[in-house]
């Protein structure tokens, strides 16, 4: 699949040091064949949340690359799906899915509820990351009457 055909996703949390950092790694890792992620943060941080890099790092995701970005520096880039986990308000826009994620915020949690935090993320970005397979293949099937399909 090609780039102008998979969706733009971002995800949004308050600091873009944990969450929505997560989500984006998790959906490079798992869905990159359906999406383009991008994370953002309404208020961000200075810097990547120690905790987050680690327990991204036990899932083989590397992090340590990554800074926090704010909503306004990616506000020029068209989305189809936002992806809100910020527990704030954000404006919907025309033609852009908005789903609101209840996602803890880890920042100040302890290392092991931290990584449960994590998991949590990993389960929502797979649920989302097989959703979007499964409208791609209902919409890449043409009815032909001979049961085949195009691609």
């Amino acid at each position: 699949m090609n780039e102008r055909h998979k969706k733009r996703v971002l995800f949004v949390c308050i600091g873009n040091a944990c969450r929505s950092q997560m989500a984006e790694g998790f959906a490079r890792a798992l869905g990159s064949d359906c999406m383009v992620p991008a994370s953002a943060g309404v208020f961000p941080a200075y810097s990547m949340a120690p905790d987050t890099v680690r327990a991204m790092d036990e899932k083989g995701i590397d992090l340590r690359e990554h800074f926090p970005k704010s909503v306004h520096h990616l506000s020029r880039v068209k989305f189809d799906v936002v992806v809100n986990m910020s527990e704030t308000f954000l404006p919907e826009e025309q033609g852009v899915r908005l789903l609101e994620w209840e996602v803890p915020d880890p920042v100040d949690m302890d290392y092991e509820d931290h990584c449960k935090v994590r998991d949590l993320i990993e389960r929502k970005v797979m649920n989302l990351v097989l959703e979007m397979r499964q409208e791609r293949e209902t919409t890449q099937f043409k009815g032909q009457g001979s049961g085949r399909r195009e691609i």
